[in-house]
């Protein structure tokens, strides 16, 4: 037994809207976000006393990094270089999948941090942040006064 539907016209653009935005979100799910420009990926993780940010940045020497703060704005740079392959005057490049180049990524600290206090450590490409935040913006515990109830 068949059975008959109207044929409705939005439906049907809502439909292929559908299968669009599918399509496309499975296309760039798999592009990985380039290190040049300002995608650097971040960990931030906060507590009372501070900020601790990690990021992945491999095949940069430290003296390459640099870390600055401005404004409670901590701002992450540098440069990837890219290598010279000149073993051969017939070879050429069939993949490049890695990249290069200069890289910046700034963050808006949401307290007034202690700007004399950060400390800053890279090791096996993993550049950690300690940025502890101002006594005034660190939570204080307010005591409180009991009455005994006289006068």
């Amino acid at each position: 037994m068949s059975t008959i539907v109207r044929w409705n016209p939005l439906r049907e653009m809502a439909t292929m809207q559908t299968v669009m935005d599918r399509l496309f979100e499975d296309t760039w799910r798999s592009v990985r976000p380039a290190v040049a420009g300002s995608g650097l990926a971040l960990d931030v993780y906060e507590s009372d006393a501070k900020y601790t940010i990690f990021t992945a940045i491999p095949g940069v020497e430290p003296g390459q990094i640099s870390v600055s703060l401005d404004d409670d704005v901590l701002t992450i740079s540098g440069e990837v270089a890219q290598p010279v392959f000149a073993e051969n005057e017939n070879a050429r490049a069939l993949l490049f999948e890695r990249t290069y180049g200069k890289f910046a990524r700034s963050v808006r600290l949401g307290v007034p941090v202690d700007s004399d206090n950060i400390e800053a450590a890279y090791e096996n490409g993993v550049l950690k942040l300690s940025v502890p935040k101002a006594p005034q913006a660190q939570p204080k515990l307010i005591p409180i006064r009991v009455s005994n109830g006289s006068k």
